[in-house]
């Protein structure tokens, strides 16, 4: 099925193009309109015709022509269009590595990306156009790891046979994680040899594998053993590994999100894969950012340059509101991803050296007399578990016959004393008394009533219910029903009695469960539809919910995220989806939370501080990871930009390193 955006131009004729153009450059000034409509409604093979046909008629050059009348980046994107696209690809390469510098990003998106046949063709138009051999000129631009595995894209050699070995595809997941994770220093020539020539459905394969023997993504690890450019052409030949159409709607959105737009990358994007897959890169765009790439480009460019690349975009997916197969191709692989048991882990390990006694007294002196050491109440509470904290309270109540906590409150202030105070508090005490906040006094903050209800376990949510009794003297329950209303009361009950089963998936009971979510007939009021979705997605276990998403995309083709987006709206979609994502990934969901109070102007530090304590001893390390691999940034870099004083020092310390 072709997957372009442009198509051939019906009852196309190469002499009455070549004619507009030439009225429409003729005389003062040129008519933008008509060119722009007619070059993007053409394809590049009758393109390359009409450019023949103006030669023939008129003894000139096109493309020579449309440099002299228009200006700018819409001048840029036109010619841009007019080129075959191994000539296109040639151009790229050489703007990159001619003059000083070198656009090194350009080279790996091109080399990363094409097949076999359009590498070959791409080297056979470089010498065509500028009488160069592309390797030697890539050899003399470039060092070192990069430039080797440059040269093996190069080489347009990887095998294409679709049959698969499962011994090979073991050991070779064996052999990459035997040269990075498991070697002292790194073995680069294996990662270049195995993601250099293997084949496309072997490496998906050698992926998965190497996640189930290493627990962690094969990115992590090339992020972790490998640095510079040659670690981002690896992270990119796994990402177009695993899907092209993922990899080029990302860099799309990199390229117009927030100040400025990178016009090179937009353009050599939108004009290379408008006759490959721009469709497909429309549905993923739609699916991972929530927004049309239509729109995206609307909102981040202006007047022909525009209407030029929403030519090309093909179409609004906000407008048709439609989920698409290669959408939930990727999809389907995240929740595969995700159903690979992985090692949680926190960042804050009880102390090796640990002494109550010698801790109260250091905290003690911290605060006693004039004026407040922070840094040893920091290096002293961040660097203890929450067990031994308790055990601090207990010491210093019997050595001082003081409240540490009280002193803590009158010590310290601000973020800071929000932060320390809530270490000092257990899990339960603390998830409790965050809770208490959101419903009293005037107005609840269902944002916290979803993340703290929707990714508690059964034993995290019975503590709960506890210490809001000893605590306040009422009951959750009561509190919740009181505070809250209609179907998202009803799903926050469910969830607060904490009787989640906890047995593994079951897969004829998925499959139903699947077919009532998918359940859309227009007979069905709103009240069972959100009643059906409350009874599967607050009752079942964990590994059963994979299991029934993953029977949701095979029926439906639609994720089921994306289900409840379109059918729900307000608290009860907001909800669910917690829910969903929390299932799907729990420490990505709270990379995305960390992430969103920290974008933007000012600092959301009530949710900081309340993710950072509560997941510091269950999977804040490997949030962490799910930070790096969604936004291209460390926790730990974006904490230190976002924040300051002593508040940033006690962030980073339970932020536990640098990534």
């Amino acid at each position: 099925v072709y997957r372009g955006s442009v198509k051939d131009f019906q009852g196309f004729d190469a002499n009455q193009d070549a004619e507009a153009l030439y009225n429409a450059m003729k005389g003062f000034g040129s008519d933008k309109e008509a060119i722009l409509d007619l070059i993007t409604s053409r394809s590049n093979r009758q393109r390359v015709e009409i450019c023949q046909a103006y030669k023939s008629l008129y003894g000139k050059d096109l493309i020579a022509d449309l440099k002299y009348e228009l200006t700018g980046k819409f001048e840029r994107l036109i010619v841009s269009l007019m080129r075959p696209p191994a000539y296109g690809d040639a151009k790229e390469i050489k703007d990159a590595i001619s003059g000083v510098g070198t656009d090194e990003k350009c080279l790996i998106e091109i080399l990363a990306s094409r097949t076999n046949q359009e590498i070959h063709d791409l080297v056979a138009a470089y010498k065509d156009a500028y009488e160069r051999d592309l390797e030697a000129d890539i050899v003399g631009d470039t060092s070192g790891h990069f430039k080797k595995m440059l040269v093996v894209l190069l080489q347009g050699a990887r095998e294409e046979d679709d049959v698969v070995s499962e011994d090979l595809v073991e050991q070779d997941a064996k052999d990459l994680l035997e040269a990075g994770e498991l070697k002292w220093g790194t073995d680069e020539a294996q990662f270049i040899y195995i993601l250099g020539r293997r084949s496309r459905q072997h490496l998906r394969l050698v992926f998965d594998e190497y996640l189930k023997i290493a627990g962690k993504p094969i990115e992590r690890s090339i992020r972790g053993e490998l640095s510079g450019d040659f670690e981002k052409l690896m992270l990119a030949v796994v990402k177009c590994i695993r899907s092209k159409a993922e990899y080029f709607a990302e860099r799309l959105y990199k390229a117009m999100k927030g100040l400025g737009t990178r016009d090179n990358t937009l353009i050599r994007i939108m004009v290379s894969r408008s006759e490959i897959d721009m469709l497909d890169i429309r549905e993923v765009f739609r699916t991972k950012y929530e927004k049309s790439l239509y729109n995206m480009i609307k909102e981040d460019t202006s007047g022909e340059y525009k209407k030029a690349l929403l030519k090309l975009c093909g179409g609004d997916d906000d407008a048709a509101g439609e989920f698409f197969p290669e959408a939930a191709q990727v999809a389907y692989r995240m929740w595969e991803l995700s159903a690979v048991k992985v090692e949680l882990q926190g960042t804050v390990q009880p102390a090796g050296d640990f002494n109550d006694d010698g801790d109260a007294q250091v905290l003690r002196k911290a605060m006693k007399g004039l004026g407040t050491d922070e840094a040893a109440i920091i290096e002293v509470l961040t660097k203890r578990s929450n067990a031994q904290r308790q055990q601090i309270l207990k010491a210093y109540k019997a050595h001082y016959g003081r409240d540490l906590m009280a002193d803590l409150k009158s010590e310290l202030s601000g973020s800071l004393a929000k932060l320390i105070l809530g270490l000092m508090l257990t899990p339960a005490q603390y998830d409790a008394k965050q809770l208490r906040k959101a419903v009293e006094g005037a107005g609840t903050d269902e944002s916290v009533l979803i993340e703290i209800m929707a990714t508690r376990n059964n034993q995290e949510i019975r503590a709960i219910n506890e210490a809001y009794q000893e605590a306040y003297h009422k009951s959750l329950e009561d509190d919740l029903s009181s505070d809250t209303s209609g179907h998202f009361k009803r799903i926050l009950i469910s969830l607060a009695l904490g009787n989640r089963d906890e047995g593994p998936e079951n897969l004829t009971q998925a499959h139903e469960d699947a077919k009532k979510l998918a359940d859309v007939s227009s007979n069905d009021s709103s009240d069972s539809l959100e009643t059906r979705f409350l009874s599967i997605l607050c009752t079942r276990s964990y590994p059963h919910l994979r299991r029934v998403f993953q029977e949701f995309i095979k029926m439906t083709n639609h994720d089921v995220e994306h289900a409840i987006k379109k059918r729900m709206s307000g608290d009860v979609r907001d909800a669910f989806v917690a829910i969903v994502r929390s299932v799907k990934n729990k420490p990505a969901f709270f990379a995305d939370k960390l992430y969103k109070s920290m974008k933007g102007a000012g600092t959301d530090e009530r949710t900081l501080t309340r993710i950072m304590v509560s997941r510091s001893e269950i999977d804040l390390f490997n949030i962490r990871g799910e930070f790096i691999d969604l936004f291209d940034k460390s926790l730990h870099h974006m904490i230190e930009k976002d924040t300051s004083g002593d508040y940033r020092k006690a962030l980073l310390a339970l932020c536990g390193g640098e990534d």
